[in-house]
């Protein structure tokens, strides 16, 4: 099986940052919204010039509601590599926001029973999907779950659109074993990995440790059932 990928979002300091460029996961978020772990981009960009980041490690950008000129104050200071929308922005502001930017955009889409709908309604338009919780007075980082028997229908509507479909809204090192059952394409998390509201490396380490060996462990089973399958 493919290897489920990461997001660490919400990084709100230079120890953050360092923390988790130095954990060699895919995606990095930043969050420019209103947040308690909103971050400055002149300050971010600070913390940039001290950190060298992978060649594969791509920086997310993380906005709700924004105008362009709110995002090209923030590329004017941060190198964003994808820019993701969590707000309730529709089809035509996202498809705008990627031809001013020449950006990959991701949408966030909060669970609810109209969620699939709003789904469809980016098709061709979202890189890539980040399926969170919705919490009034927040649009992210709360912490809190959504029914995860839902996540089929999600991946599977990705899959039909050709993107990935991440998964966020209450994963931990200690459940995230739960949720890789359903196969998301990836996990986005930000408060699960921390202690006293910062980064917590080991944290950050175990988390990555049981989504490889679960990736590995049932990789070797397919095998193990490929080659008891063609066995003469």
């Amino acid at each position: 099986m493919s290897r489920t990928m990461i997001k660490l979002c919400g990084n709100h300091s230079f120890q953050d940052l360092k923390y988790s460029v130095a954990s060699g996961v895919p995606y990095i978020g930043l969050v420019f919204a209103e947040s308690k772990r909103k971050v400055d981009p002149l300050e971010c960009s600070k913390w940039l010039e001290q950190i060298e980041k992978g060649r594969s490690q791509k920086y997310v950008g993380v906005f709700v509601n924004p105008s362009l000129l709110e995002i090209a104050s923030v590329l004017q200071y941060v190198p964003l590599d994808i820019i993701q929308f969590h707000g309730d922005e529709n089809p035509e502001q996202v498809i705008e926001a990627k031809m001013a930017t020449g950006l990959t955009v991701w949408k966030a889409i909060h669970h609810n029973e109209k969620a699939l709908v709003k789904m469809k309604s980016f098709y061709h338009i979202a890189d890539g999907y980040v399926i969170d919780s919705k919490v009034n007075g927040a649009w992210g980082g709360t912490g809190k779950r959504f029914d995860w028997d839902a996540i089929p229908a999600y991946q599977k509507e990705a899959q039909i659109q050709g993107v990935p479909c991440f998964i966020a809204g209450g994963i931990t090192p200690d459940n995230v074993s739960e949720i890789l059952n359903y196969r998301p394409d990836g996990i986005d998390i930000s408060s699960g990995i921390e202690t006293m509201w910062r980064k917590d490396a080991r944290k950050i380490q175990k988390l990555i440790e049981i989504i490889e060996n679960f990736c590995d462990n049932n990789y070797n089973s397919m095998l193990k059932s490929n080659n008891n399958t063609f066995s003469l």
